[in-house]
Parts: structure tokens; C-alpha cells; sequence
């Protein structure tokens, strides 16, 4: 089963965070899309905290951001954050796929604040990704 959403509809109708949960493999999938809200975080432990509880650990975590949009607010980094720091260990592995090398300096830094292994991949690799998290290669 997947769990799909969206989050933070603007007066515009954008919306900051594309996701969807594939229970099936416990792989959180993230795609924003705008600068990201502080009610984003907010609202993505609201769908990830359950599933969590009830299944154990996520197998990973794909964040598809061809282009990082960034956060929209000092607020939104903080909660940005909280939210790394309540999930992180119950994370395995985080893809950060994105043409940016951003996805680099996430790979190398990140491994210093969370217990999840972090590779990046080129944007347009998403099933490169999940196989990795599945334990491919």
C-alpha cells in the first residue's frame, strides 16, 4: 500500500512537499517542491510517527529534489531539524537525489549527525535509489 500526499496548499494553490509512504518496502518518499514551511515537518510526522509505531524502523528515506527550493523561513529550518532529529534513528538509509552538490556535502555531513547511512544520487535516479535502499547496489 502507498500513503500519498500533499502539503502547505498556498493562497496560490502551491503546494511545498510531494510524499508518498510505500508501506509495501517502508520507504518515505519526498519530493518539495517550493520553499519548505515550518507546518510541513509538522505534518509529515503526523503521516510517517503511525506507520513507525506500528511497523518499526523505515527501510529509508528518498528525497527527490532535482533542485533544492530551501525553507521559507527561520521557523521552517528549525522544524526542519526537529524533525531529522526525532527520526533519524529510525531511519536506515537516506538517498538524496538531486543535480547539485548539495547532494554531496548532504552525503558527507549528514553522516555526522545521523545514524542513517546517506548516498547521494543524480537527479533523475530514483529507482537507483530505492534498489539501493533495498539492498542493491
Amino acid at each position: 500500500m502507498t500513503v500519498r500526499g500533499r502539503l502547505s496548499p498556498r493562497s496560490l494553490g502551491a503546494l511545498m512537499i510531494d510524499f508518498s509512504l510505500d508501506t509495501e518496502h517502508c520507504i518515505l518518499h519526498v519530493r518539495p517542491e517550493t520553499a519548505l514551511d515550518k507546518e510541513d515537518f509538522v505534518k509529515l510526522a503526523e503521516v510517517v510517527d503511525p506507520h513507525i509505531e506500528a511497523t518499526g524502523d523505515l527501510a529509508g528515506l528518498i528525497l527527490n529534489a532535482p533542485s533544492f527550493p530551501g525553507r521559507d523561513s527561520f521557523g521552517a529550518m528549525v522544524n526542519h531539524f526537529r524533525f531529522i532529529r526525532d527520526h533519524q534513528k529510525h531511519v536506515k538509509k537516506i538517498a538524496v537525489v538531486i543535480d547539485s552538490h548539495l547532494g554531496d556535502v548532504a552525503e558527507h555531513l549528514t553522516s555526522h549527525f545521523v545514524s542513517a547511512e546517506v548516498r547521494h544520487f543524480p537527479a533523475g535516479q530514483v529507482e537507483q535509489a530505492q534498489q539501493w535502499i533495498l539492498g542493491g547496489s
